[in-house]
């Protein structure tokens, strides 16, 4: 399975549904796709909609840092390419750009040695194709208390036991509370309510703020300070009964290492942007080894295939942003999502998308 080409494609789709985030703005879907050809013609493809620009400089980053890396090796040996890749950008960083550059083309590559098999990842890694829960994530801070519940409803009328919401960088701190206090009522007990900081507070603020919500019973708070502040993290862990969650924003497993050592992070949640599946796997596997589990950040068509393949899975994350971009859709049913059998990661993009939505600066 000697890789032959590798080619890159900038998309800029529209979203069916904004996200309204709140603090960054976003109208399209901005896609770098990898495509992994081998001498037999397989191709595998992966990736990326890093949502804050650079889409010209991963591309770059691409074929002039990691596709001559990759040119005439064993497509079989992924994670020893994904070593090869890491060895060769030591000295531009080990974070950003090349990571999310190399983490396409990780997935790619897994993607094209399971077509070769005729077998889909789960499979592939010694997994089950068991229905996984999902949880409905895009109760935007944006749509304001009222769209955020009415958000969150239409979750639930769909069948979905979980739901994500949004607070700071919009709200005061009262308002977040209310909000909370709110959605609660409204859901009742039996669904599950996490609440999303996007590392908006300071720590202090996150242990007066946390301490308040602990009373609506939610079952997490998510990235309350920067991704990098992990004496932040464990202090508001210590400080608050509700667990402490994060991971999205960190840099394979080598970022990870003081939620490994520390344990007081329960779920990790690795974004397959920031590592691939080569690293995923690594995290999931030191995650284990520390008691601790794994749910996924975005992507959860991708996704789905690790966790469908480890001993430490928790939630896989809808939003629904992407159903529209795929030629077969993984559409949650009553909240649980079942793993595709079709090899590879099993997703392909519309044909006419890139024909129809060139990126342009």
């Amino acid at each position: 399975m000697i890789i032959s080409d590798i080619r890159t494609h900038l998309l800029s789709v529209p979203y069916i549904d904004p996200p309204q985030v709140g603090f960054i703005p976003l109208t399209n879907i901005d896609l770098l796709v990898v495509e992994v050809e081998t001498k037999s013609g397989i191709i595998g493809t992966g990736h990326l909609h890093p949502l804050a620009g650079g889409m010209r400089t991963l591309e770059m980053c691409v074929h002039e840092m990691l596709k001559p890396l990759l040119i005439g090796q064993d497509g079989r040996e992924v994670e020893a390419l994904w070593h090869k890749m890491w060895a060769a950008t030591f000295i531009q960083g080990r974070m950003g750009i090349t990571v999310m550059a190399m983490s396409a083309l990780d997935v790619a590559l897994w993607d094209a040695l399971g077509r070769s098999e005729n077998m889909p990842l789960w499979k592939l890694w010694g997994g089950q194709p068991d229905p996984l829960p999902v949880y409905g994530s895009g109760c935007y801070r944006g749509l304001g208390h009222d769209g955020m519940i009415e958000k969150a409803e239409r979750f639930v009328g769909q069948g979905f036991k979980a739901i994500k919401m949004q607070v700071a960088h919009l709200f005061t701190h009262d308002e977040d509370v209310t909000n909370v206090r709110d959605m609660r009522a409204a859901l009742g007990d039996k669904i599950e309510i996490m609440v999303d900081v996007n590392q908006g507070w300071t720590t202090e603020e996150a242990i007066t703020v946390g301490r308040q919500l602990d009373e609506y019973g939610i079952s997490w708070l998510e990235e309350p300070v920067l991704a990098d502040n992990f004496d932040g993290y464990h202090e508001i862990a210590d400080a608050i009964s509700t667990p402490v969650v994060g991971g999205e924003n960190h840099f394979t497993h080598h970022d990870l290492k003081p939620f490994f050592v520390s344990g007081k992070i329960p779920i990790l949640q690795p974004d397959v942007m920031r590592g691939g599946y080569t690293e995923l796997k690594v995290i999931a596997d030191h995650a284990h080894q520390a008691g601790l589990r794994i749910a996924p950040h975005l992507f959860p068509e991708l996704s789905a295939q690790l966790i469908a393949s480890i001993p430490n899975p928790s939630w896989l994350e809808y939003m629904g942003w992407c159903d529209h971009l795929w030629v077969e859709p993984i559409v949650p049913k009553n909240g649980m999502i079942t793993p595709t059998n079709r090899p590879g990661h099993g997703m392909d993009f519309r044909a006419e998308l890139f024909q129809d939505y060139p990126y342009s600066d």
